[in-house]
């Protein structure tokens, strides 16, 4: 046998090429795998590397969008939390008497004691105060031969009504008691010897009033209209 050193060819001659043991091949084809095989290696982390960044990158961009959607569910629902609460304050701060304050004109017809009627222009003036919950009103009607000129000064409290009234012209007086609701106010009017009944409905710029008593005059109807 060939020792370690002993050239491949036999005959001792190298005729230009190197000369190569079988030991050193062996080396040089490890070293030649180990070297692919590290390479191979390199690639396939790499390449796991790569997959794992994407995968990262699509869970990161899914949360990202459940977190939007949820932030705008949330933002929505406050909204109208916010806007249900703002609702319910308002209508828990406007009183009967909302709607009512400043002047109004228009006209009507006077029935006397005698059973006759007279067209009568009116005016009235509203001033609303306490949240809707306070009014004083005036209201003048004139015709060719009659005139009256009524006072009044009320509160409420829920949808009962009361308070004072008086009529300037005959110097008398008395108190009203009453309801309202739903843009319609019935009172009465009393005082001794004396009672009428009256009736506003109120709807946008336009209003009617509506009286009807023993005394003096029958009654009057009038139809309103906010100037």
């Amino acid at each position: 046998m060939t020792g370690a050193g002993t050239d491949v060819s036999g005959n001792g001659e190298h005729d230009g090429l190197v000369p190569v043991s079988i030991h050193g091949a062996y080396a040089i084809a490890s070293s030649v795998v180990t070297q692919d095989r590290g390479i191979g290696m390199g690639h396939q982390r790499g390449f796991l590397a790569a997959i794992g960044g994407k995968h990262r990158s699509s869970n990161a961009r899914r949360t990202s969008g459940a977190f939007a959607k949820a932030r705008m569910l949330i933002l929505g629902a406050v909204a109208m939390l916010a806007a249900f609460a703002f609702s319910t304050q308002s209508q828990a701060q406007s009183g009967l008497f909302t709607g009512l304050a400043g002047v109004w004109s228009g006209g009507g017809t006077v029935t006397l004691d005698d059973g006759s009627s007279e067209r009568i222009r009116c005016r009235a003036t509203y001033a609303v105060g306490d949240g809707g919950h306070g009014l004083n009103q005036t209201l003048i009607c004139a015709s060719d031969s009659y005139k009256f000129d009524l006072r009044s000064n009320v509160v409420a409290e829920g949808s009962q009504i009361s308070g004072n009234w008086s009529e300037m012209s005959r110097n008398i007086g008395g108190t009203i008691q009453g309801r309202g609701g739903n843009g319609r106010i019935q009172v009465i009017a009393s005082a001794p010897g004396f009672n009428a009944d009256i009736s506003l409905t109120t709807r946008g710029n336009r209003q009617s009033v509506v009286i009807k008593s023993e005394g003096s005059f029958r009654g009057a109807t009038i139809t309103l209209a906010r100037s």
